[in-house]
């Protein structure tokens, strides 16, 4: 494995896979922040061409985290279908990158191709990418998933309801959620960040969401984000879940931080299938974010990009519904400004998508980034114009609870107008049962939450 080369006249060494890994991703200040970013362009270039030829079998054949050592690696490992990896293993990444972008819309093959790769080798190819290759390729993959609804067809564009609130007010929660419905945002998840992370909390929150289900027939499903322990405890006590949910780490080391590894998780799993209300067969919702790990100290030295890869790779072991990068919410610290918010928002995507997951993106920024709402609008383009399966809706895009920025109702509403997408199917049915849309368009009802009251 070849890890130097001669570019601009001046040579370049690199000590080993992980430092060519690092130093070829865009410029990320999490990488900065760790020391392992690439010293400037030129070095980033030239890191880039070295890990252009190298080959997926050296790839595997040097983790960057030894299985032996950390249980994520184990979990994607295991995960690589062998027949379609001893097709490829002698690719170099760059031929990969070619691959991906020659490919018909359909997604047939890229899904295929998907099976046979680790999370480093998606991370790798990424690096290798220009803002418009992830959305080139990315847009070519569809992944439709089922629980009381459906998410991913070719066309949609989905919405989860967040309607937080800073106390857990059930009032305020369904104010909130009946202006997201009056705009035909929700099909995705009415998905609840709650403040108390206690199982009565978690189970009213389940049961409020619930009844507005239940009452307006609403076909769609429910999740209260809490721990996933604390869904565990409401569930058992019989709390209404349609979906669990669980934030992930791409180490071991970091999800200890986050309090869970693979056993929970498949405890988990089992109990979401046994005693759920969601129809199925997909039970889980995921959330990530680049950066997670370097905050819990927990990144190995490997740069944030690879470690989002690796979330990926835990996540598709148990199948999910839904799985959103948060790209921005953790700070300047990790992503400074838009530039970089908009690079990993959309590398995300695409990596999601190539392990074949139901991939959609929290479009956000906390108020301490140098970044601005226009700047998550024009992230807000690309991620749909890539067929991203949704995005995230707060009221008036400004999280009263979390603290941070997304995307409104409203604007996902307005994403659907302009760039001709839809509602998923069985929520537009809905829809047009209740007069808020017609032919595709919103009706002059949408917006008025008092339908709902």
């Amino acid at each position: 494995m070849k890890l130097s080369t001669n570019l601009f006249g001046k040579s370049y060494r690199f000590r080993d896979l992980k430092a060519v890994m690092a130093k070829a991703n865009e410029e990320k200040s999490g990488d900065q922040l760790a020391g392992i970013a690439a010293e400037d362009a030129k070095e980033r270039v030239a890191a880039k061409l070295v890990l252009s030829e190298i080959t997926l079998g050296d790839l595997r054949d040097h983790p960057l985290i030894p299985p032996e050592d950390d249980e994520v690696s184990r979990v994607i490992e295991e995960a690589v279908n062998e027949r379609v990896f001893a097709e490829i293993r002698h690719w170099t990444v760059g031929e990969l990158r070619e691959y991906l972008l020659r490919q018909e819309t359909g997604g047939e093959q890229l899904r295929r191709i998907g099976r046979g790769l680790t999370s480093e080798m998606v991370a790798a190819v990424a690096k290798l990418m220009s803002n418009l290759d992830l959305i080139q390729a990315a847009a070519k993959a569809e992944v439709v998933t089922a629980c009381n609804g459906t998410l991913g067809h070719r066309g949609v564009l989905a919405g989860r309801a967040q309607p937080n609130h800073p106390s857990d007010s059930i009032q305020g929660v369904k104010a909130s959620l009946f202006e997201a419905l009056s705009y035909g945002i929700g099909d995705a998840v009415i998905g609840v960040n709650p403040v108390i992370d206690s199982g009565d909390s978690v189970r009213s929150l389940l049961e409020a969401t619930k009844d507005v289900m239940t009452k307006w027939e609403i076909p769609t499903q429910n999740c209260v984000l809490a721990h996933v322990k604390t869904q565990m405890r409401a569930i058992r006590g019989g709390a209404p879940a349609d979906l669990i949910f669980q934030s992930l780490a791409g180490t071991e080391k970091g999800n200890d931080a986050f309090g869970i590894n693979v056993e929970l998780l498949d405890e988990a799993n089992e109990l979401i299938h046994r005693q759920g209300t969601g129809a199925g067969p997909n039970l889980w919702y995921f959330e990530t974010g680049q950066g997670s790990e370097l905050s819990s100290e927990a990144h190995h030295g490997v740069d944030q990009l690879t470690l989002e890869a690796r979330c990926y790779g835990l996540a598709r072991r148990y199948r999910p519904f839904m799985i959103n990068t948060v790209v921005g919410f953790i700070g300047p610290e990790y992503l400074y400004d838009s530039r970089q918010v908009i690079r990993a928002g959309l590398e995300d995507h695409f990596m999601g998508k190539l392990h074949g997951l139901p991939m959609g993106v929290d479009v956000c920024y906390t108020n301490h980034m140098k970044a601005d709402q226009n700047d998550m609008d024009n992230l807000a383009v690309l991620l749909t114009a890539a067929g991203v399966n949704f995005l995230i809706g707060v009221a008036m895009a400004d999280d009263c609870m979390l603290n941070y920025q997304s995307t409104s109702y409203h604007d996902i509403a307005t994403l659907r107008e302009t760039l001709g997408r839809r509602p998923a199917p069985e929520f537009e049915k809905w829809l047009v049962r209740m007069g808020l849309m017609e032919n595709g368009k919103l009706t002059p009802l949408a917006g008025d939450p008092s339908l709902f009251m």
